[in-house]
């Protein structure tokens, strides 16, 4: 996996890679001049970078779609065969092959530069969700390239059971941190310093809470949160609004709760910049100079770190082993749902809990919602097995009277 340069998209960015030797099996790829084709190609990995280019709005979907079909390149190009030769079978294969990427010295790896030549696709096996994630996107790419002319046949279209592997299944959201872990997490994360803390000390500590302050409060995206800035902030009639674009291009504005602007005006005070954030051109959260944007891979090595310290200390002071799991378990996408869930157990209605999350469809939104979850099990537990001992059978009940 060392030797796969990238292959630029429409817009001049590297988009997926490849390896050299040219075309996945010569002579019997589709020609760009052929008069089905709409776009310009000499090989798949360059018909998928077309396709590719279509995201190149929203960076977060693009580079989770590139992985998804780079992956499928790759695993194609081992078997010398090209998208136009895939059939239904080959589907199965690769689905029990994300399951179970062997050998796993080849395509398993640690999180490493794309040009690393120790780089691999996979971080491990993919779960059961990953995989219906990864078949709906290949499943989107496959129909592009149908409708630009580069496929004459789309094999998903063949699969019977469709519905059960490439349904997201609207299942209630169970990555999330309940109420009272992440209370311990919030009251941790407030420790004072040391007394004579230095400034770097200082800066971290103040960083942080707002990084995670940050996710709860407003339930961004991680790519939101890297992109944030200052004069996002804005307040109209005493009240401070958050300004984003995000999945998809769209635009949203998200109230913004006093405890975050608390947050932002430590920071700013920390920064050397007048409290009130209001106008003032400068990433949100920033590197240790003080300037510089925090980027995306940076701030989920943060917010992966800082669980993983959370853990050790929650399970130092013997906490609950299932909670300390989780918080090992945990990823930045867990603070969005964190907040989510939490919003919605607090009695914020759907449809502003839809418009925080900037859901397209309020179903999506629902999932977030426990509390009939919670109803339901409790009125359950009112019917149980009776008690065990002392009772008795009354001397002719249950026998037939004549």
């Amino acid at each position: 996996m060392s030797n796969h340069p990238t292959v630029p998209a429409q817009d001049g960015r590297a988009v997926v890679g490849r390896t050299p030797g040219g075309t996945l099996v010569e002579g019997e790829l589709p020609s760009s001049s052929s008069p089905q084709a709409l776009i310009e190609a000499e090989d798949d990995w360059q018909a998928v970078a077309h396709w590719l280019a279509e995201y190149a709005g929203s960076a977060q979907t693009q580079r989770a779609y590139r992985r998804e079909a780079e992956r499928l390149l790759l695993w194609l190009e081992e078997r010398r065969l090209s998208l136009t030769q895939m059939t239904r079978g080959h589907l199965d294969e690769f689905e029990a092959f994300l399951a179970d990427p062997r050998p796993r010295e080849q395509w398993v790896g640690p999180v490493r530069p794309r040009q690393d030549p120790r780089w691999r696709p996979f971080r491990g096996p993919l779960s059961p969700a990953s995989r219906r994630q990864s078949l709906v996107i290949l499943q989107g790419m496959m129909a592009w390239l149908v409708e630009a002319g580069w496929l004459s046949r789309n094999p998903f279209r063949l699969m019977r059971d469709k519905r059960r592997r490439l349904n997201n299944g609207q299942r209630r959201v169970e990555r999330y941190l309940e109420r009272p872990l992440w209370d311990w997490l919030w009251a941790w994360l407030n420790e004072p310093l040391e007394p004579g803390a230095d400034r770097r000390a200082r800066f971290l500590w103040t960083r942080r809470r707002l990084v995670f302050g940050f996710a709860y409060l407003l339930a961004p995206r991680i790519n939101e949160m890297s992109q944030a800035r200052m004069e996002d902030l804005v307040r109209r009639e005493g009240r401070w609004w958050w300004q984003v674009v995000g999945k998809g291009g769209k635009f949203a504005e998200i109230p913004v709760p006093p405890d975050m602007i608390e947050l932002v005006r430590e920071a700013r005070t920390l920064y050397g910049e007048p409290a009130d954030p209001a106008g003032a051109p400068a990433p949100l959260l920033r590197r240790l100079d003080g300037k510089t944007a925090l980027g995306d891979n940076q701030l989920y090595r943060l917010i992966r770190t800082t669980f993983s310290q959370a853990a050790g200390c929650l399970e130092e002071q013997g906490g609950d082993p299932q909670a300390v799991a989780r918080l090992r378990q945990a990823t930045p996408h867990w603070l969005r749902h964190t907040a989510l869930t939490h919003q919605a157990q607090a009695g914020v209605e759907l449809r502003y809990l839809a418009q925080s999350a900037r859901h397209s469809r309020l179903e999506t939104t629902s999932r977030y919602l426990h509390t009939e979850d919670e109803e339901w099990h409790r009125q359950q537990s009112l019917h149980g097995l009776g008690q065990a001992e002392g009772a008795t059978w009354g001397k002719g009940m249950g026998e037939n009277k004549e």
